[in-house]
């Protein structure tokens, strides 16, 4: 009898995570935060090897011999849910248990076959909501879902000897500034560059004399890399607020949140621009004729006509400014604008993995909540449309 396979990339998924946990270290015990430490297998760490860990992990594979019903679906998800939830837990137990062997200084972390596992996980769980349906609301509800689990382990405390908890545990207060510094950053750069974006862009649709010189003027801004403008506002803005000390009172100097803020700005337009200029030539003539034949003013046609119709294209530019926002933001901590981007680099300087993540995993984390918000707000549009 010849097996049919309905889904090679959970079949592919579920090889892989059987080899990371089969091959790959679990778990890293360190005596300290500034030791690479040693790696153990999963089959090191659990008593009689961890073969009860080999079942759940061999049957993900199989159910891509399954049809693809909602119900086989289904089952995949929860599997695959369950296993991110159990690998989680298991490393904390397991982190509790070699904390218990060593000193109070001892770093337990999960290693890079139990991250590969991890993300795994999130994959074959993604790929399951993804066949499972179309409607945006539940692909998000579904999941959003996958991490309650996971956030009452953290607030359980069943978490905390591993190394990344113990991190967060001693730079609480440092994590939340970076955090609410972030996200200032991120609203500090779509509002000026919606102001200054929308209006740009639309007298480039109205003036096509204006789009070369424009773009080109944005083109060039993009292709500087994000240090070397960091870099090149300091001196001007220092001299600013050398020359007029009331710029100084109100936080505007060579380094900190001001030029940080102006170099994001500027990077955000040329994506902007484009799509507000791309939306409303989409926009149809005849609409356009028909509001104008109705009495309206320009602005009315702006408002109520081409901006409803462009609306998909400018959240689809949004989306992108705001993802890129995200990540650049933490190369802003070069310059002391703070952010997890100071984190990360205070972890790059002492040596220490589990700072940088502590740094680098809310900054994805960000990003892909921002990126799924403007999907769900991309979709709704895009369904009154119909």
């Amino acid at each position: 009898m010849r097996l049919t396979i309905y889904n090679r990339v959970l079949l592919m998924l579920g090889v892989l995570l059987a080899a990371a946990l089969l091959l790959m270290p679990f778990l890293n015990y360190a005596p300290n935060r500034l030791v690479s430490g040693q790696p153990f297998a999963l089959y090191q760490l659990m008593p009689g090897g961890g073969e009860g860990w080999l079942l759940p992990v061999l049957v993900l594979p199989l159910l891509a011999f399954l049809p693809l019903s909602r119900r086989n679906l289904l089952l995949t998800l929860l599997l695959s849910e369950l296993l991110l939830v159990g690998l989680i837990a298991l490393g904390g137990e397991l982190a509790a248990r070699l904390s218990q062997q060593g000193s109070p200084l001892a770093r337990s972390a999960f290693g890079s076959g139990c991250w590969l596992a991890l993300g795994l996980c999130l994959l074959a769980a993604a790929d399951a909501v993804t066949r499972l349906t179309k409607n945006p609301l539940w692909r998000l509800l579904l999941n959003g879902q996958i991490w309650l689990p996971v956030i009452v382990l953290i607030l359980s405390g069943q978490l905390d000897q591993l190394a990344l908890l113990k991190e967060y545990a001693n730079r609480r207060e440092v994590f939340n500034e970076a955090l609410s510094r972030h996200l200032l950053l991120l609203l500090g750069t779509l509002l000026p560059t919606l102001l200054i974006g929308i209006p740009l862009g639309w007298l480039c649709y109205r003036k096509k004399s204006a789009q070369s010189p424009v773009f080109a003027v944005l083109n060039i801004i993009q292709t500087v890399p994000s240090i070397a403008l960091f870099a090149l506002l300091i001196a001007p803005l220092a001299g600013l607020a050398k020359a007029f000390p009331a710029l100084s009172d109100i936080g505007i100097s060579g380094i900190g949140v001001a030029p940080a803020l102006i170099a994001l700005v500027l990077y955000a337009l040329l994506p902007l621009v484009r799509s507000v200029v791309a939306g409303l030539q989409q926009v149809p003539r005849e609409v356009v004729e028909t509001a104008r034949g109705m009495g309206m003013t320009p602005a009315q046609i702006f408002w109520h006509a081409e901006v409803p119709l462009a609306l998909p294209v400018l959240l689809s530019g949004l989306r992108v400014i705001s993802v890129q926002t995200v990540g650049m933001a933490a190369i802003a901590a070069l310059i002391g604008a703070g952010g997890f981007g100071a984190i990360i680099f205070q972890g790059l300087l002492s040596s220490a993995l589990e700072l940088v993540l502590l740094g680098v995993i809310p900054v994805i984390a960000l990003a892909v909540v921002v990126d799924a918000l403007f999907k769900f707000l991309l979709s709704l549009t895009e369904a009154k449309r119909q």
